[in-house]
């Protein structure tokens, strides 16, 4: 199977518009293409819906879209990181918005079930998990066995969390942050789709801070017109229950 699927991260009220706009232009490289829309319910303690976001997410479902799991305030609140390795990537790499990088099995559980609660007091589907910045903790692993997820992803894999299984899945992603993040992340993910042809699925993820970064949007739908002609577009579950 050579599969693609394509990602809308950090999605919430706060930053609806610019997810609008990916979403927009994504459908001008292709019409049909479904999405995997990485919900936050609680983004950095945000509470209340509007309307207009509700709407939004109702037509995206209605359109064959799905939504996953992605954390619940996206903010790495667990005890202060030990070790220089995690400080730099809780503090710095991540600017402190992983929220399951450090956190207990108890802890994680917890968040992930307040999650799941949200999602039915909607009646939303939901099928996947994403932790934010894809960062996973031992605790968050053996939390994971106890929910009846179809899969998790990491950066560079795609877990089938039923079957124990794990697969490559390189993902198209860029970190704006900085003009130097930037420009190592267009070289980066020109290299990635080049040298990933034969992996079963390749993933391409936006941030709602691309939109303000003409140059990497625009690399971005390029890569994923590219990608597009090679690869059966699908969602996330959608991959998870092909291969399941």
């Amino acid at each position: 199977m050579r599969a693609l699927s394509v990602s809308i991260h950090d999605v919430a009220p706060r930053t609806l518009a610019a997810c609008q706009q990916i979403a927009h232009m994504v459908a001008k490289v292709d019409a049909v293409l479904p999405l995997t829309l990485l919900i936050v319910p609680r983004y950095h303690g945000e509470t209340g819906l509007p309307a207009e976001y509700v709407d939004w997410i109702t037509g995206r479902l209605d359109r064959g879209d799905e939504l996953a799991l992605h954390g619940y305030t996206h903010r790495d609140e667990a005890p202060s990181a030990h070790g220089l390795r995690d400080r730099m990537v809780r503090r710095i790499y991540t600017a402190g918005e992983g929220e399951f990088a450090g956190l207990a099995r108890e802890e994680a559980a917890q968040r992930i079930e307040r999650g799941r609660e949200w999602f039915a007091e909607r009646g939303w589907p939901l099928y996947g998990f994403v932790a934010p910045a894809w960062l996973v903790s031992p605790g968050t692993w053996e939390a994971l066995r106890d929910f009846d997820f179809l899969y998790t992803t990491t950066l560079s894999r795609f877990h089938l969390l039923r079957q124990d299984l794990s697969l490559r899945a390189p993902s198209v992603v860029y970190s704006t942050r900085s003009a130097w993040r930037r420009w190592a992340a267009r070289g980066w993910n020109r290299a990635l789709t080049s040298a990933a042809t034969n992996a079963p699925l390749m993933r391409v993820g936006f941030h709602p801070a691309d939109a303000a970064h003409p140059d990497v949007m625009r690399q971005a739908l390029q890569l994923l017109q590219r990608v597009a002609r090679e690869r059966e577009a699908m969602t996330k579950s959608a991959f998870a229950r092909r291969l399941g």
